[in-house]
């Protein structure tokens, strides 16, 4: 019967591979223990005529790591080494590279069976192959340990080549030259939507599958063009007169381009390619940059666009104020170019175009001659590990950290955060910004349209369960709440058992004991941070938290965060930005953020002085929760992180909010088995306990710190509501979702059509619900009665503010003029792309911002309190009209469904009368030490 059901499988293999054929795919990768039990049978089976496709399958479509069939596949291997099996097409030599290729896990396990045991030989053979693998974990390095103390020369042997680092010194060195193919994949700001868009995020994990949906299915042509009229070049992907890879944190981005312009990290391994090479008139965004170098990649800053001056040296602006560029060089497509990584400069012919210094560091030069940072970061603990037990020092073979320090400079709050987490450096020795830092972790997110490619990363590099250092870690299920179709259901639970079973705290839970939970991740990442010295990784552009500092990450990032405990970086510079003057009546503090961009950009020329560097915002009076409008919309900014500098007092609030919302997690059943819900209160009442007493007061920077730039924003100035619009029709395509563009109300003249207003994901908190509920009573109060002229779609972040309402009897108020309420019990098995004109009660969880389930129809102009103006992303375009999502405050966004347009700024004063908006006032101290 297990033979039959095996038959099954590998039937059903067949019949995908079938249907995979006619949308032009390859056989998917295989991952299933049972499926390659069938497979292997057959291979044994010299008379079975599935033999041939079977050894391919073994070979060449296998997933490494530790997949169930990896593992399966590495006994056999050990088997044919050993002489218990023999397959005339798989020599001992032949599977010995094979299990090279299977990056840990069991191979790792097999690896040393071979090389502890007792046929000199083979161990020797084994022990050649050891030399070369980074992935070993604390049950493999205890092994080695254990025979090396043990006597065994073959532990010794190995160790000893650990110590010198020869799996890394052993590799081919990076090529002097590298010649490249330019192709422009657009003007302006590239997304990693472009690259890898969300309403596609279902099918990230089969890597071929995915790849279709970068770019355009003629861009794809157009890549394969350049590839067979330049075969010995590579292509680079370049973001003209802007900077490639920003707004969503995605891995799954870099291996669609990887996978089109890249080259196979193994034979044996389908689908996973490295070395892609991007380039942007203004480089690469941050955490696109990190997803370069997982994959062993190079990021280039183009400069080829310049801002005009005049004679006087002065900017030259356009009619619209806007800075006028100019061509320094040509990288349209199908430019040859050189890169030569020795002078590090890039070259057209003769003609040298720029310096590369920045793109061949010390450290980016190990990771691409490793093929990526992963095996950089687990081969110097192995390195470490090594040179530990035999006693010695640590050869210097990797390319020491730079190490910034500044006699008589003060600290940023960032640059004190990086000080306390720090390992591996100088005993001492105080850090500034431009050091490289390796830090631990404090709590870590998976969100779930990256998890499976977070999980994926978690085999592939052999890791089983969450870092002991780690203080909290937390899969969402937000990007999948809306629409629980079949893509859902079969990736989410299996997703949710997965991490549940690696140590994280899920959404969901495997055993059906608790309600499933599709709270936005980073609100929950926001209540679990219960310290504000906290470092945080999580697999989302958003994750910026509003206590310690939080950095959006890839999906392969996250899994080391889970894996190690551990992220390596530079410690960012940091803007100071600090506030006067006193905030209008009718204004709501997301008017304040928008305006902080708005004045920084005004300040300085048109020049993001946010971009890649550190935000330290000195909120003061602002708690947790309304804090986090700031720091999440910083994403926006393009900055790397955001630190909230907070009062004592405000600080000590936020920890109590978030004691609860965890107690209130705990209540529900989402507590493990190491209880880590309870230790995160019981540190958070410790960390209260500091500040009351004054032992250790909330962080602060120093007075004599260094920033790259101060801004201080003059709140007296912002006299309406500010949107940010993706300026859709802007002649220079340069200038379209850039968010950027921030317009007070009155631009629009109270006429421009609205055709969907949402309120929802994470930009929005407690009080913007019941700043809706007040709303809607007011207008029935002074019409009579409540008309949308617009749908009106809400989505509360979490469920606790959900319960909150119902409690407080805001939720009533909602659902008294709501057309639709989301039912747990009978989610929605289909995406909603038309709406009537009434409120729409959703789902906890992103909803329309993410993109990937619930869309506004194609050419709507939406208003939204979302964070995403992004071409495609909430709205799509129709040949007749391009499809806009301006971003606004809660009561804008109100008053514009009611009414269909947008509101004169009269209209919009009338009806905020007596609404209590989200205030924000300047703290009432200097916020340093």
């Amino acid at each position: 019967m297990a033979i039959d059901n095996a038959m099954n499988l590998y039937n059903e293999y067949i019949k995908e591979i079938e249907e995979r054929k006619g949308q032009g795919l390859h056989p998917k990768p295989i991952d299933s223990a049972d499926l390659l039990s069938e497979i292997i049978a057959q291979i044994k089976d010299t008379n079975n005529p599935n033999r041939k496709d079977c050894l391919n399958f073994f070979i060449y479509n296998t997933l490494p790591g530790t997949t169930s069939a990896a593992g399966k596949k590495a006994y056999f291997l050990k088997d044919i080494i050993l002489g218990k099996e023999v397959v005339n097409e798989i020599t001992v030599a032949f599977a010995f590279e094979l299990l090279s290729h299977m990056k840990g896990g069991t191979s790792i396990e097999v690896l040393l069976d071979l090389a502890l045991g007792n046929d000199v030989a083979i161990a020797q053979q084994a022990s050649d192959v050891l030399k070369t693998q980074v992935y070993l974990y604390d049950a493999d390095t205890a092994r080695l340990k254990e025979a090396y103390t043990n006597g065994n020369a073959t532990a010794k042997d190995i160790l000893e080549s650990y110590a010198k680092a020869e799996f890394f010194t052993k590799l081919p060195e990076m090529p002097e030259e590298i010649k490249v193919v330019t192709f422009i994949a657009g003007e302006g700001d590239i997304s990693t939507d472009l690259l890898s868009p969300g309403n596609q995020a279902h099918s990230r994990s089969d890597r071929e599958l995915h790849g279709k949906c970068m770019i355009t299915p003629q861009a794809q042509e157009e890549i394969q063009a350049l590839q067979a009229q330049y075969p010995d070049k590579s292509v680079m992907l370049i973001a003209e007169k802007g900077t490639m890879g920003v707004g969503s944190s995605r891995m799954s981005g870099v291996n669609n381009v990887a996978l089109w312009t890249g080259k196979k990290a193994s034979p044996y391994i389908p689908f996973v390619n490295i070395a892609p090479i991007v380039g942007g008139t203004n480089g690469i965004s941050p955490i696109f940059l990190t997803t370069v170098d997982v994959t062993g990649g190079i990021g280039i800053d183009l400069k080829n666009w310049v801002k005009k001056t005049d004679a006087n040296g002065e900017l030259v602006r356009d009619e619209n104020g806007d800075p006028i560029l100019e061509q320094v060089y040509s990288v349209a497509t199908g430019t040859v170019l050189t890169i030569n990584t020795k002078a590090k400069k890039l070259y057209n012919g003769d003609q040298e175009l720029i310096d590369l210094s920045r793109s061949f560091t010390p450290q980016k030069i190990e990771f691409i001659k490793a093929g990526g940072s992963y095996a950089i970061v687990f081969g110097k603990k192995i390195q470490t590990f090594a040179c530990k037990v035999l006693g010695i020092d640590i050869p210097t073979v990797f390319a020491p950290s730079k190490e910034v320090s500044n006699d008589g400079q003060g600290l940023t709050a960032v640059e004190k955060i990086f000080n306390k987490n720090a390992v591996g450096t100088t005993p001492g020795k105080v850090l500034h910004a431009g050091s490289d830092v390796r830090v631990e972790v404090n709590i870590v997110g998976s969100q779930d349209t990256t998890g499976l490619m977070t999980a994926q990363e978690l085999e592939s590099m052999a890791a089983k369960v969450i870092s002991p250092i780690v203080d909290g870690a937390y899969q969402s299920g937000c990007h999948t709440a809306s629409v629980w179709d079949k893509k859902a259901q079969a990736n989410i639970p299996k997703l949710m058992q997965f991490m549940n079973d690696f140590g994280l705290i899920t959404a969901r839970d495997p055993k059906g004991v608790y309600h499933p939970m599709t709270d936005v991740i980073h609100k929950v990442l926001n209540d679990i941070t219960i310290d504000e010295w906290a470092i945080i990784i999580g697999g989302d552009s958003h994750t910026r938290m509003s206590k310690g500092v939080a950095f959006g990450a890839d999906s392969g990032t996250v899994a080391l965060a889970l894996a190690t405990g551990e992220a390596s970086m530079p410690i960012p510079e940091s803007v100071k930005v600090t506030f006067k003057g006193t905030m209008k009546e009718y204004m709501d503090f997301r008017d304040v953020v928008h305006a902080t961009q708005a004045q920084m950009l005004h300040k300085f020329g048109g020049e993001n002085v946010f971009q890649g560097r550190i935000i330290e915002v000195h909120i003061g009076t602002l708690t947790a929760d309304q804090a986090f409008t700031f720091t999440d919309w910083s994403a926006e900014m393009k900055a790397k992180a955001s630190i909230c500098i907070s009062e004592d007092e405000t600080l000590i609030e936020s920890l109590e909010i978030a004691k609860g919302r965890i107690q209130i997690m705990i209540d529900k059943g989402m507590d493990n088995a190491k209880q880590v819900l309870q230790g995160l209160i019981n540190k958070a009442n410790k960390r209260i306990e500091e500040i009351k007493t004054g032992d250790k007061p909330a962080l602060r920077p120093d007075a004599n710190a260094k920033y790259y730039a101060e801004l201080e924003v003059d709140l007296d100035v912002i006299n309406e509501p500010m949107i940010a619009d993706p300026d859709v029709n802007n002649k220079d395509v340069s200038k379209r979702y850039t968010h950027d563009t921030i317009r007070p109300l009155s631009f629009y003249g109270g006429t421009k059509k609205v055709d969907l207003g949402f309120i929802g994901s994470c930009m929005v908190h407690k009080g913007d619900m019941k700043i809706l509920a007040q709303m809607l009573k007011n207008i029935e109060r002074h019409e009579g009665k409540v008309e949308f002229q617009a749908p009106l779609v809400v989505a509360p972040p979490t469920y606790n503010i959900v319960d909150e309402l119902k409690a407080e009897g805001d939720w009533d108020v909602l659902r008294k003029y709501s057309g639709f309420e989301f039912d747990d019990n009978a989610p929605k098995g289909a995406a909603r792309t038309e709406y009537e004109n009434m409120l729409y009660l959703e789902r906890p969880g992103c909803n329309l911002c993410m993109g990937n389930q619930e869309k506004a129809s194609k050419g709507d102009t939406v208003m939204a309190t979302s964070t995403r103006l992004f071409q495609g992303r909430v709205v799509e375009d129709t040949a007749e009209k391009k499809g806009e999502s301006l971003l606004s405050s809660t009561p804008v966004v109100v008053l514009s469904t009611i009414l269909g347009r947008t509101p004169s700024i009269e209209e919009y004063k009338k009806a905020v009368e007596g609404i209590n908006l989200t205030k924000f006032a300047p703290p009432h101290k200097l916020l340093v030490r």
